[in-house]
């Protein structure tokens, strides 16, 4: 039951290994098979990371050259703030300190 697991990082060690196995190829197949710049046999990206398929469209072609950048680095800067941030709440956990209201 889900009772039974605790938080963090202690959570991991509680995984069956077979529950590590099925996530690890699960990110392999999204590696080699969906996130590539000509997934589903669409033209290679504008740009690094641009992983458009044709499926959605946002509208993102409506936008100026200097939207798009502004946008690019809008979304990077966003990235970087979530990486931080779990970080942070990475190294509170190992530290004991816990940034929870109320504790966990």
């Amino acid at each position: 039951s889900f009772e039974s697991i605790p938080t963090g990082w202690s959570a991991v060690e509680k995984i069956p290994q077979a529950g590590l196995y099925q996530m690890l190829a699960f990110v392999g197949f999204l590696e080699l098979g969906v996130m590539k710049d000509s997934a589903n046999g669409a033209a290679p990206g504008d740009f690094p990371g641009d992983f458009r398929n044709g499926a959605l469209d946002f509208g993102w072609d409506t936008f100026s050259a200097e939207e798009q950048a502004q946008k690019r680095g809008i979304e990077l800067n966003n990235g970087r703030a979530a990486q931080m941030g779990i970080l942070a709440l990475m190294v509170h956990e190992q530290l004991g300190v816990s940034l929870w209201p109320g504790g966990i």
